[in-house]
């Protein structure tokens, strides 16, 4: 129950990349009383436990993918660019929370497909073809809303339970390593290594929070926490992807096809031990498509061996991705077992 509430209020919070205020201001509610928390200039929010060696990165991004304003005709429709990785048809037909000072509902619409060429009806709409219907009528009236060019917008939806102890929801990825990393911040006492949880901004345009925070840092070892492609759904096939919801913590081998992250033998070495010493369940995972901070924080100075744990989630970058409960217990396990043994490994 607690897990669900923790992960519920990030979830429920609205901050896309550049505007993750809110959800670092939750995380920095639930861990204040444990340790120390700095803001550095970028907006990476870094909670230390200082031990000895080694010196442990773990990262998990606060932003989520979103839209911002990017014109707004004289009627008062808003004509927007997409801020992170969205398949268009995602978008169509979402109510929508523009963030204005006095934030507002809209609706993103389209050309109706009553009014449309039969071969236009045969072709997926495109973003470009999009806009958001806050209900002014002019632009004038959208201003006097406080909406003006550069406003960020987020999808309304709220996290809700499913059965076998699945959630969804909006912005798991990665509200649910956000969530993970604050109660494995938590569980974790008396340990030799210095740990840096670090909450990173804008990661799903760049990596950019990772890059900064890992070059301040500059760690002996890291760890992403992220979400990871399920393949166990109509659609995808296990060539594809191999993880499944409900399956146990997600350890990657390389995403992106190598042009992501190869983790780091000695990474890969250690997670997979510890996990399987503390009888822990895991999958291992190679992807073609995507990355994480891990690819970042691997490429930073002269180099920092890094590794991912990951949550299978369905249906990634849409407003309703699934995930299972029981594997986020799984990775908050892995990541604190791991920590408590990494003296040995580094």
């Amino acid at each position: 129950m607690i897990m669900y509430e923790l992960l519920q209020r990030l979830s429920d919070a609205h901050g896309i990349s550049g505007y993750e205020g809110d959800v670092r201001a939750i995380v920095e509610q639930e861990l204040e009383s444990y340790g120390g928390i700095r803001v550095d200039a970028p907006g990476n929010l870094i909670f230390t436990k200082k031990g000895t060696t080694p010196a442990i990165m773990l990262a998990a991004h606060l932003d989520e993918i979103g839209l911002a304003v990017r014109y707004i005709d004289d009627d008062g429709f808003l004509r927007f660019v997409k801020v992170g990785g969205w398949f268009d048809q995602t978008l169509l037909n979402q109510r929508v929370i523009v963030h204005s000072k006095e934030p507002c509902f809209g609706v993103i619409g389209s050309k109706p497909p009553h009014v449309m060429k039969e071969e236009d009806r045969k072709k997926p709409v495109d973003a470009r073809d999009m806009f958001v219907d806050v209900g002014a009528s002019s632009a004038e009236e959208a201003g006097d809303m406080g909406i003006e060019i550069g406003t960020s917008i987020s999808t309304d939806r709220n996290l809700e339970r499913l059965a076998n102890n699945r959630v969804t929801g909006k912005a798991l990825d990665d509200r649910v390593g956000v969530a993970i990393l604050i109660e494995a911040m938590k569980r974790i006492s008396d340990i030799e290594p210095t740990v840096h949880a670090v909450f990173t901004v804008q990661e799903e345009v760049g990596l950019k929070g990772a890059r900064t925070s890992a070059f301040g840092l500059n760690p002996d070892v890291a760890i992403a926490i992220d979400t990871g492609i399920a393949g166990d759904h109509p659609g995808i096939t296990k060539s594809e992807s191999a993880t499944a919801v409900g399956k146990g913590a997600v350890i990657t081998v390389m995403d992106a096809g190598g042009r992501g992250v190869i983790t780091h033998p000695r990474v890969l070495e250690w997670l997979r031990e510890t996990a399987k010493a503390n009888k822990i369940a895991y999958q291992l995972d190679v992807s073609d498509g995507g990355t994480t901070d891990a690819s970042a924080i691997s490429l930073t100075r002269e180099g920092i061996p890094s590794g991912v744990i990951s949550v299978a989630t369905r249906y990634i970058h849409s407003p309703v991705e699934v995930l299972s409960l029981d594997d986020m217990e799984s990775c908050i396990d892995l990541i604190v077992h791991a920590v408590g043994s990494a003296s040995e490994w580094f």
